[in-house]
């Protein structure tokens, strides 16, 4: 077996052998055995990583097993590992394992836990599944094992109706976004007769300008194949149209947020398209589509994280708009960008939504900022580590000096949509640095929520719940405060987002020019589509285009002081100046209310109709409860014959006889 045999199934294994043997193990054995499995996982990935970094690895198949033979579909269970995957594999190891090790923390009270580190480690599985995929179908079964693992996550407290409810959504809006991949697979394999990645990427180009009969009308071949392939990626990446599911995911553990919006199952879709990239390229269309669909949503996302209290909510909206960024780099033919800023951002979201698991747990799971306050001298070590993380999502750095992760990543992306000099990257560009202002202002607005002014714990009913049942009787302060002081988090939580800071800090400065590289893109051959010039384009934009990030950067961060640190009223009072604005911005653009109309109601009255009227009304009634209406009739007749008198039965006797011999008389005369 080879390193790659061991970095996919060591966590699957974990996961059966923690799933099957689950309380009979006991806690321990079960977060050992998992945990250890995917640190085991993550150090054979980073050689892989490094290897193909250095140029000294060459894009290889490893095969499995044999797998289908159906007609003319025929295809193995293979692990292609490439740069791509080689990305991939460190990204989704690395968060997973840190994942896996703060959860020894954050889960530490709770009743299931083997159950959950099973979960976890099923969910790692499927991820790497499909990013080692060689051919659509093997990657199709990666997405789905996201898919049920995301619905076993986010429902882990299924005993919570908010849960089960989030858990439901996610799954059938993906669902939807999954027909799209499907018709996508079905069209390749029509048009190519294959499903092999590498086969239908080398013969592409050749069917550019062809046309596919498609839903009564005639399509570019290419075009059609791409959009529907797209659609899937935007119920996976949540994007506009798509996106409802994943703020509601926030109902899971946090540990789970930091898995599925960092290392998982958002970023399926991006590498999706950038492995398809080749492929998406014939189209100009469906790539333009990809970048409207991704520069929309970049905004869109931005928008809503401005007016969220719930820190968790603020987060989620920035993981959306995070992965509009990545879909615009895709969209305008730079892949490599689109990856590196996945790369990035796995460090920096991961450790954003680790922080805030951090601050919740010191907090009693409150998660309401209005409740917060003053922390950064109580959870010093939390501070810091969110402060890394805010400086990299916002892209703090100097040009050609140095700078944070999200600096070196999401800059990159605005440049090579302002040097693709086409009104799809225009659009792009000038949303991406509209929203990274709206980025800037909402990360920092949750920096001094948290962090900064007055102690408001005093305010938070769960925490004065808390306070009031706290066995060690703190007393209470003259202001009304609770004596209780939040605690630092414990070990296991705080060493992941150490290591993760390092990465916030230095990811971007360290991997920049290979990602991005003005050369001859090495380090992507044979894996995305590379195009040279568009990089030459990207950084021979003029200088007021690199210098625009760290601009309006810098804007977001002064309105988000003076708002919320000089003058701390100024937000309510420019919230009632414009209440119709703020009102549409803080419920979300009314997407689930407006899809609540137009698809929850009707199918719950289809549904409704279909039960009372066709199952109860028509099936039960005429089916199993009219059969027992006529056996229980029938039994009711038959009772009143069965008297148990003689005469009676001879009665009886005498009217057959009679009209038997009637009958036989009858047929005598006729």
């Amino acid at each position: 077996m080879t390193s790659i045999h061991f970095i996919v199934f060591l966590p699957l294994l974990a996961a059966i052998i923690g799933g099957l043997g689950n309380r009979a193990l006991g806690n321990t054995v079960v977060k050992v055995l998992t945990t250890g499995a995917l640190f085991i996982a993550g150090a054979l990935s980073w050689p892989i990583f490094f290897s193909f970094l250095r140029g000294t690895a060459e894009p290889s198949v490893v095969p499995v097993l044999h797998w289908v033979q159906s007609g003319s579909l025929s295809f193995d269970w293979a692990l292609r590992v490439d740069a791509l995957t080689a990305v991939m594999l460190v990204v989704v190891t690395t968060v997973s394992a840190l994942v896996h090790l703060y959860s020894w923390g954050y889960m530490e009270e709770d009743p299931d836990q083997p159950r959950f580190f099973a979960y976890l480690s099923l969910f790692t599985f499927a991820m790497l599944m499909l990013v080692t995929a060689d051919n659509l179908v093997q990657m199709f079964f990666g997405w789905e094992g996201v898919g049920l693992a995301s619905y076993l996550l986010i429902g882990f407290w299924f005993r919570k109706p908010s849960a089960s409810a989030a858990a439901i959504k996610a799954f059938v809006v993906n669902r939807v976004g999954d027909l799209g991949f499907m018709l996508g697979i079905f069209g390749v394999f029509l048009v190519f007769n294959t499903v092999s990645i590498p086969e239908i990427l080398v013969r592409a180009p050749a069917m550019a300008g062809s046309t596919i009969h498609f839903l009564g009308s005639t399509w570019d071949t290419m075009t059609i194949l791409c959009v529907l392939l797209f659609i899937g990626a935007m119920g996976k990446s949540a994007q506009l149209g798509l996106h409802t599911w994943l703020p509601d995911a926030m109902e899971g553990p946090t540990p789970v947020s930091a898995l599925i919006h960092a290392a998982t199952m958002v970023t399926a879709g991006v590498f999706m398209v950038c492995r398809l990239s080749p492929l998406f390229a014939v189209s100009p269309d469906a790539m333009a589509v990809v970048t409207y669909v991704g520069a929309a949503t970049l905004f869109f996302a931005a928008t809503i994280g401005t007016t969220q209290w719930d820190i968790k909510r603020v987060i989620a909206y920035s993981t959306c708009s995070q992965l509009g960024y990545m879909f615009v780099a895709a969209g305008v033919g730079a892949p490599g960008a689109a990856i590196f800023h996945l790369f990035t951002h796995a460090f920096f979201k991961a450790l954003l939504f680790l922080g805030a698991g951090s601050v919740i747990h010191a907090m009693h799971h409150e998660q309401d900022m209005r409740f917060y306050g003053g922390l950064r001298k109580q959870i010093p070590l939390t501070f810091w580590a969110m402060m890394a993380g805010t400086l990299a999502i916002t892209g703090v750095g100097i040009v050609d000096v140095f700078g944070f992760a999200g600096f070196y990543s999401k800059d990159s992306i605005l440049e090579v949509a302002y040097g693709a000099h086409s009104a799809s990257g225009s659009m792009g560009f000038w949303l991406g640095i509209t929203a990274a202002l709206l980025t800037s202002f909402y990360s920092w607005r949750l920096m001094f929520l948290t962090f900064y002014g007055k102690p408001r714990w005093a305010g938070s009913e769960h925490i004065q719940h808390a306070v009031h049942h706290d066995q060690h009787g703190h007393a209470r302060h003259d202001d009304g405060t609770a004596g209780y002081h939040p605690h630092e988090s414990p070990l296991t939580m705080l060493i992941p987002l150490g290591v993760l800071s390092l990465g916030a800090v230095f990811a971007g400065f360290v991997f920049h020019h290979e990602f991005i590289s003005a050369g001859d893109g090495a380090f992507w051959r044979g894996s995305v589509a590379f195009s040279e010039e568009l990089i030459h384009h990207m950084h021979g934009v003029p200088l007021w285009v690199k210098w625009a990030p760290f601009a309006v950067m810098a804007t977001g961060f002064a309105g988000a002081w003076y708002a919320y640190i000089r003058n701390p009223g100024l937000p309510a009072k420019f919230a009632g100046a414009i209440r119709p604005v703020y009102t549409f911005v803080y419920n979300k653009w009314y997407f689930d209310e407006l899809y609540d109309r137009i698809f929850v109601r009707p199918s719950f009255w289809m549904g409704r109709q279909f039960w009372q009227r066709g199952d109860v009304g028509l099936i039960d009634r005429f089916g199993p409860n009219g059969s027992a209406w006529a056996v229980l009739i029938g039994s009711r007749v038959a009772g009143k014959l069965q008297t148990g008198y003689l005469y009676s039965y001879a009665l009886v006797m005498l009217l057959g006889l009679t009209a038997a011999i009637s009958w036989v008389f009858w047929q005598a005369v006729h």
